[in-house]
């Protein structure tokens, strides 16, 4: 206790802390937009750069390549150097990608852009939850992280129905996506003034946090708990169905399987991440009300693979039934952010970025692997059929290519048995020598 180093959450300055916390959740916002945009150009991309399944799987997966690569570094710059400094570059970064997304004439150059974008991406939660945690009070983490993947969330659903009406309203794809790009180095330039990394140390209330590691102790902190891997593999799986249906496929599959205009498609496919959007503060809140964590995750799990699969596999969904499950699914899955907060509990507090990033980089592999999985299935089934230049596939081939999105969540559900409850209470390892 004697080494340990007085640091403290904000008390004084509520307002200051609040605006800080709205610009990084704006950067989640701007990230998860950009994430699920394709989406809702599938056909326009396919047709444009004259690829199929596999490729525009591919393609989006560039994006998730960058953003596991960098996700532990992205901890450990956070950890290290400060959010202020590293997130105003990253968010720059996301917007260059973009606008090079927008400007590429061939398919190489699509794929350079979407893992720039990626690149700054990576830096996008593990920045929040730094914030967080250095300008508001412990007891608040769950809840502002559940409030943080609301306003994430929401840019999720800005990058379906309402991003489609913007493409058409802007022209075509190129437009609309230079001017988000446009938006993103605005933002870059706002929270390069506005950001401050922590409050003054007469604004701040006392506690005891663990002095600071060298990079290789850090690292080996979080390795050798065997809870960081367990958490970090069960949110990768526990997600990852949401990037493949929200996030790139289910548009399409929604719009053929119940027979629904593309943009009526994109409005029932947003209802997944208003879903969790309403589901993630709210399990943030009930899980420190009753005190436990790993329950309310084994239930959400639950329920969202029962919602997932009827969606998939029942056809005969009236509209209304339709969009309730899609919700539903949305809502139930979000409780999975619990393992965020459980990520901070086993760890050090001044390891909280590295070890999110760390649990990020699982989320970043699996839609890595599933998106061009995914395409490679439906190819694989492909009738030949075209329109426009862009493939159709059916109804049968969506079935058998999402096989996987069950398949991860009952994964998931096994993962999550290996996952002690921390009762809400930090249990931190001893540091490293």
């Amino acid at each position: 206790m004697s080494k340990a180093n007085v640091r403290t959450n904000t008390a004084a300055s509520p307002l200051r802390g609040w605006v800080i916390w709205l610009l990084s959740a704006l950067f989640m916002f701007y990230k998860y937009a950009l994430e699920v945009s394709p989406s809702v150009m599938t056909s326009t991309l396919m047709s444009t750069f004259q690829i199929g399944g596999t490729e525009l799987g591919n393609l989006t997966a560039c994006y998730f390549y960058a953003y596991l690569f960098l996700q532990i570094p992205a901890g450990l710059l956070i950890d290290k150097i400060g959010p202020r400094k590293v997130t105003t570059i990253a968010i720059a970064l996301c917007a260059l990608g973009c606008l090079i997304f927008a400007k590429s004439d061939s398919f190489f150059f699509a794929g350079v852009g979407r893992f720039l974008t990626g690149a700054g991406a990576a830096f996008a939660a593990v920045n929040c939850l730094k914030l967080i945690l250095n300008w508001f009070p412990s007891r608040r983490f769950a809840f502002m992280t559940g409030l943080m993947m609301t306003v994430a969330m929401l840019g999720a659903a800005g990058g379906q129905a309402p991003l489609s009406c913007f493409i058409k309203a802007a022209g075509n794809w190129r437009h609309a996506m230079e001017t988000i790009g446009l938006v993103g180095l605005i933002l870059a330039v706002i929270f390069w003034i506005v950001v401050k990394d922590k409050p003054d140390s007469h604004e701040r209330e006392k506690h005891i946090v663990a002095p600071r590691l060298s990079i290789y102790n850090s690292l080996k902190q979080i390795l050798t708990n065997s809870q960081s891997w367990w958490l970090s593999i069960y949110s990768g799986l526990a997600f990852a169905p949401v990037m493949i249906f929200g996030g790139l496929w289910g548009v399409s599959f929604i719009s053929e399987a119940f027979n629904l205009a593309h943009y009526t498609a994109a409005q029932s496919v947003s209802l997944i991440f208003i879903g969790f959007a309403v589901g993630a503060p709210l399990f943030g809140w009930l899980s420190d009300l009753l005190g436990r964590r790993w329950i309310v995750m084994f239930w959400g799990t639950i329920f969202a693979l029962l919602s997932i699969t009827l969606i998939i596999y029942d056809s005969n969904l009236s509209n209304f039934w339709l969009a309730s499950l899609l919700f539903f699914f949305g809502f139930s899955i979000s409780s999975f952010l619990l393992c965020f907060t459980m990520m901070r509990e086993i760890n050090l507090p001044g390891l909280v970025a590295t070890a999110i990033g760390f649990m990020n980089a699982f989320d970043a592999l699996c839609g890595a692997v599933s998106d061009p999985l995914t395409g490679w299935f439906l190819d694989l089934k492909w009738d030949g059929k075209v329109l426009e230049g862009a493939r159709i596939f059916s109804v049968t081939n969506y079935k058998i290519a999402f096989i996987t999105i069950p398949v991860y969540l009952i994964l998931s559900l096994f993962i999550l048995s290996r996952i002690k409850e921390t009762r809400c209470k930090p249990s931190v390892p001893s540091p490293l020598p």
